[in-house]
């Protein structure tokens, strides 16, 4: 379905059902990557960890860009039990969220000075667990809205999303260095791990989604048509498209400059010496209202400019922002340059993005929503969590003002692929693209797998 540009939505289009849902689901898909990246970054910072190893535990982020190998699970697989309870979608979700506020206590409990295994490897159970949440939330919300709603409830879902970055950023962070209550990360990660609950209530109040279960033994034909119907069908169904392997290239070099450089923005507030304060005042705060603006403007904006307008310009705005950053790297400590640095970068980040998210979202097709979203997510996730790994490195190397220069320079590529999209005529405006359509189901298997037979 394509956008008109006459068919502009007014305000209550936010306030419907699915979108308002949509809010709370990103609530709980935001707050997990924030506590890894941003504020774990704050956390190692302020405890004297030092730069190269702060950029080398992005590299925490690596499941979300291999959760496309395991999303045909959740598309194809029903909980037992649970499944016919709440429905497919929703029993994946409560089960993944609980098992995720589990291991973020933990997290929060492990020492990364003395003890930085552990801390590493509950830091990847929690990645885990969270890029699966995503898989679930992703294919649950773009079933949830109808065409008519996909771009406000993308617009109302990256809203809810920031919001659970303000929550588990500027929150955490305020929790953990309360004067007096001596409450310490423990703590602050324990109550951050409460924000699963607005994904869960949004389920419950949403319904069990379009995705249903389907009961039969075990066996190996059913296990060849699983395979088939739900691994080779949604990666086929993709790259059989017109420019699959270009739009996928744009996919992942997209948001490389601006991811490169916000996953640094920390340590750089830090090194610079900014205050507790301004750190949550500015980039918590100011960047907040920037993105709720932008997220819910970008929305709108789509129906008037189209997509490409709005990711190019967008894409350019906020490789200025990086310049920005670098200009505060120089000045030393300038308090209204960094409001401007991150308000700007803010505004027009939620508005790529929440462009960037409805274009995912309409080209996953209906039959194979997880599997086909994830693939794309994870691509994008590629750029951030990789290419981001050695930044440290670079951040030491070429310091911060010439560190962010480069960050501006990162955003070319993604740029000219959205320039080559356009200019070899392939289809960057709809809202939906239809895929295959096949029965959505999935299978509640009877019997284990080794208890089964052809």
């Amino acid at each position: 379905m394509a956008v008109s540009r006459t068919d502009r939505p007014g305000v209550l289009a936010y306030l419907h059902r699915a979108p308002l849902g949509a809010f709370l689901l990103g609530i709980s898909s935001g707050f997990p990557l924030t506590l890894l990246l941003s504020t774990m970054s704050y956390w190692l910072s302020k405890v004297g960890v030092d730069k190269k190893t702060i950029g080398f535990a992005f590299a925490l982020g690596t499941p979300y860009t291999l959760k496309f190998l395991w999303a045909p699970l959740i598309d194809g697989i029903a909980l037992p039990g649970l499944a016919r309870i709440f429905g497919q979608r929703r029993a994946w979700l409560f089960l993944v969220q609980a098992c995720l506020a589990g291991a973020l206590v933990q997290l929060g409990a492990s020492d990364p000075v003395h003890h930085i295994g552990r801390f590493a490897l509950w830091g990847v159970v929690v990645a885990f667990l969270s890029a699966t949440q995503d898989i679930v939330i992703d294919a649950y919300r773009i079933e949830i809205l109808s065409d008519e709603e996909l771009a406000q409830g993308t617009a109302t879902n990256q809203v809810g999303y920031r919001t659970g970055n303000l929550l588990a950023g500027a929150g955490t962070i305020w929790l953990a260095s309360m004067e007096g209550a001596q409450l310490g990360w423990p703590t602050a990660y324990a109550v951050s791990a409460l924000l699963v609950i607005p994904g869960a209530c949004a389920a419950l109040w949403l319904g069990p989604g379009k995705r249903t279960a389907v009961r039969e033994p075990f066996s190996l034909a059913a296990f060849r048509h699983f395979l088939r119907h739900n691994v080779a069908h949604p990666f086929l169904d993709f790259f059989e498209r017109r420019g699959a392997w270009l739009i996928l290239l744009f996919v992942l070099t997209y948001k490389l400059g601006d991811a490169v450089g916000q996953n640094m923005l920390s340590p750089m507030v830090v090194a610079q010496g900014f205050s507790d304060t301004d750190y949550i005042a500015i980039n918590k705060l100011v960047g907040f209202w920037c993105l709720v603006i932008g997220s819910l403007i970008a929305g709108a904006m789509i129906a008037r400019f189209g997509m490409v307008r709005l990711l190019f310009g967008a894409g350019v705005i906020m490789a200025g922002a990086n310049l920005l950053f670098a200009a505060v790297a120089a000045t030393g400590h300038s308090v209204p340059l960094l409001t401007l640095a991150v308000a700007t970068e803010n505004l027009f980040a939620a508005i790529s993005l929440t462009v960037f998210a409805t274009y995912l979202s309409g080209l996953s097709s209906t039959a194979f929503t997880a599997t086909q979203y994830a693939l794309l997510s994870s691509v994008a996730a590629v750029g951030r969590t990789f290419a981001t790994t050695p930044s440290g490195i670079a951040a030491t190397k070429l310091g911060w003002p010439g560190f962010y220069v480069l960050a501006a320079c990162l955003a070319a590529p993604g740029l000219f692929f959205l320039w080559l999209m356009q200019r070899q005529g392939f289809v960057v405006e709809s809202v939906r693209q239809q895929g295959v359509e096949e029965p959505e189901t999935a299978v509640e298997y009877a019997a284990p797998p080794w208890k089964g037979g052809d």
